[in-house]
C-alpha cells in the first residue's frame, strides 16, 4: 500500500509538471463596438505574460496563444483600452468570446497663443525668443532622429550619480523591476506589439507590458535626461526604445559597480 501511494503521488506530480511545462492553448474571440455592437477591425490584442500579440481581422475576430490566467491588453486608436482574464472554461469549451470596446470621447482643450515683440533684428529677436536646449536621439529601427539624452553632455553624469543613491527613482524601477524591464527584448522582437506601440501615445500598452504606471514611465525619461518635448510627443515605440538604451546603460553600470 505505502508503495502505491509513493507511486500514485509520482504520477500525479508528473502529470502536474507535463501541463505546466505544456504548449500554451489557443483562445479566440471579436471585437465589438460596446454602443453599436459592429466589429471593430484590426484592434491589437497583445497577451502581456508572454509578450506576444496579434492583429483583430477586418471582422473583428482574432485567435491567440495564452494559457490560463493569461491577461491580454486589447487596444485600437479612438476606443478605451480593456484588460481581460484567460479563464479556463474560455480554453477548455473554445468559446468566441465577445469583447466590447467603448469609444473615447475627447474634449478640445484651451488653446493659449503668445506672440513674441520681435523687433526685426536677428541679434536682438534672439535674444527675445526662448531657446530650448534639446538634444538629437537616434532609435533604432526608425530612420529620423529624436530629442534625448544619450547626445547631451550630462546625460551620462545624471545616470552615473544615481547608481549611487538607492532611493533614486532607476534603482527603484529598474532595480525592483528587472524582469519587468527584461520584458523590453521580448517587446522588440515581436513586430505586432511594436507596430501596435508606433501608432499608440497614451502610454497605456506599454504601461501594461512593463507592469508600471504611466507616472514611472515619465519620470524614468526625465531621470534619463530626455526633454519634456520628447517624453509628450513620440509615440510608444519611441519611449519604449528609449527606456530599452537608457535600462542598458543602467545594467552596464550597475555590473562595473
Amino acid at each position: 500500500m505505502r508503495y502505491f501511494v509513493v507511486f500514485l503521488f509520482a504520477l500525479l506530480s508528473f502529470s502536474a509538471f507535463a501541463q505546466n511545462t505544456s504548449a500554451p492553448e489557443k483562445v479566440s474571440g471579436i471585437i465589438l463596438n460596446e454602443a453599436t455592437l459592429q466589429p471593430v477591425p484590426g484592434a491589437s490584442i497583445i497577451n502581456i505574460n508572454r509578450v506576444k500579440g496579434v492583429t483583430g481581422d477586418d471582422r473583428g475576430n482574432f485567435t491567440i496563444e495564452a494559457s490560463v490566467n493569461d491577461t491580454l491588453h486589447i487596444s485600437f486608436v479612438g476606443y478605451q483600452s480593456v484588460r481581460v482574464r484567460v479563464t479556463n472554461d474560455w480554453i477548455k469549451f473554445k468559446n468566441v468570446t465577445k469583447i466590447l470596446l467603448q469609444e473615447k470621447a475627447y474634449t478640445l482643450e484651451e488653446v493659449i497663443i503668445s506672440k513674441y515683440n520681435l523687433t526685426g533684428y536677428l541679434q536682438i529677436d534672439s535674444k527675445l525668443a526662448p531657446v530650448r536646449e534639446n538634444y538629437r536621439y537616434s532609435i533604432s529601427g526608425l530612420n529620423i532622429g529624436y530629442e534625448g539624452g544619450d547626445n547631451s553632455p550630462n546625460s551620462f553624469k545624471k545616470i552615473v550619480s544615481s547608481m549611487f543613491n538607492p532611493a533614486d527613482l532607476l534603482h527603484n524601477i529598474f532595480g525592483k523591476k528587472p524582469q519587468e524591464m527584461r520584458r523590453l527584448k521580448e517587446m522588440k522582437k515581436d513586430d505586432t506589439v511594436r507596430n501596435a506601440l508606433a501608432e499608440k501615445y497614451d502610454r497605456e500598452t506599454l504601461a501594461a507590458l512593463l507592469g508600471v504606471s504611466k507616472d514611472d514611465i515619465a519620470d524614468i525619461l526625465e531621470r534619463c535626461n530626455y526633454s519634456e518635448e520628447f517624453i509628450k510627443s513620440a509615440n510608444d515605440l519611441q519611449i519604449m526604445d528609449a527606456i530599452s538604451g537608457c535600462y542598458e546603460e543602467y545594467k552596464a553600470l550597475n555590473r562595473s559597480n
